[in-house]
């Protein structure tokens, strides 16, 4: 078992997202910023990239370098061009709350999840322990072409979270986070998604944004605790990194693809904590190298 502590490379961060490896920085969303930033591997600078008026979620670059944005609360997919913003995919139909997370395969097509319902009013209503004992509704993943064509509808998922895409495009991995498990798809010539089949399944592990690395485990934030867990195919546990917050998404980056970069925040309540700015990124070097997508 590798266990790991992490160390804050920087702080004053909303609620950070979609923590993406690109072209030498680390990109990400920050919820209640409004914006995409970028910094420099050790946390040194920020740059804002894009605002995001909207609230930004999941990143990720079609194949002639247009960046994506999922725009949480208009339940759209925003596309950066030419210094334009334009509507990529207006997804709202299939969404029953805010759009969230989303990976874009090397062929252009890209895989985006909502969270199906609202989940801070739930909890705020049921209380912590009937919130996590009553089953939510489920909601769909959306598969969209490289022109932002909504191609297919995969329903009946439990709040699909973070994703990841193995490094020969054949497979996708998603978390669904109500139902902590993660789940598999094969990825199909035309970019749909088929033969749906239990990745890993917990007993407690909350798994939010994620990433893959070189021996074809995942590396996932668990959102109700202070930890990012490593995992085999089949749910063995292989590495934990424990963090000063909550963990809700993670990235492996920098030059050699090795540092473990963790967004974290005192809670993802945004009742709690869209006013304030102690949201934080996390950083430690582990032995295997990032792979894949995003």
């Amino acid at each position: 078992m590798e266990e790991y502590t992490a160390l804050v490379v920087r702080g004053g961060l909303g609620f950070g997202e979609g923590p993406r490896w690109h072209e030498g920085r680390l990109w990400y969303s920050d919820f209640y910023r409004r914006a995409i930033y970028s910094m420099a591997a050790d946390g040194s600078d920020e740059l804002l990239e894009h605002e995001v008026v909207r609230q930004p979620s999941g990143l990720g670059w079609l194949p002639n370098g247009d960046l994506l944005c999922v725009s949480m609360i208009d339940q759209k997919v925003l596309r950066f061009t030419d210094k334009k913003v334009l509507t990529f995919a207006d997804i709202g139909e299939y969404c029953t709350f805010w759009a969230n997370d989303m990976a874009v395969a090397a062929s252009g097509y890209s895989y985006v999840g909502n969270f199906g319902f609202d989940p801070d009013t739930r909890r705020k209503e049921l209380g912590v322990e009937a919130f996590f004992a009553t089953p939510p509704p489920s909601t769909n993943v959306v598969v969209l072409d490289p022109a932002g064509n909504v191609v297919q509808v995969v329903p009946d998922m439990a709040f699909p979270n973070g994703t990841v895409i193995t490094p020969d495009g054949s497979t996708l991995i998603i978390g669904e986070t109500m139902g902590s498990r993660l789940s598999a798809f094969d990825i199909n010539k035309d970019g749909t998604l088929s033969s749906r089949r239990v990745w890993a399944q917990f007993d407690f592990v909350m798994t939010d944004g994620m990433c893959l690395d070189a021996d074809g485990q995942i590396w996932l934030a668990n959102a109700v605790s202070k930890t990012c867990v490593r995992v085999k195919e089949g749910g063995e546990v292989t590495g934990t990194v424990t963090c000063t917050q909550n963990a809700y998404a993670c990235m492996l980056g920098g030059e050699d693809r090795r540092n473990l970069y963790v967004m974290t925040a005192p809670s993802s309540d945004r009742f709690r904590i869209a006013e304030v700015t102690r949201g934080r990124i996390e950083m430690v070097r582990v032995e295997t190298p990032g792979a894949g997508l995003p």
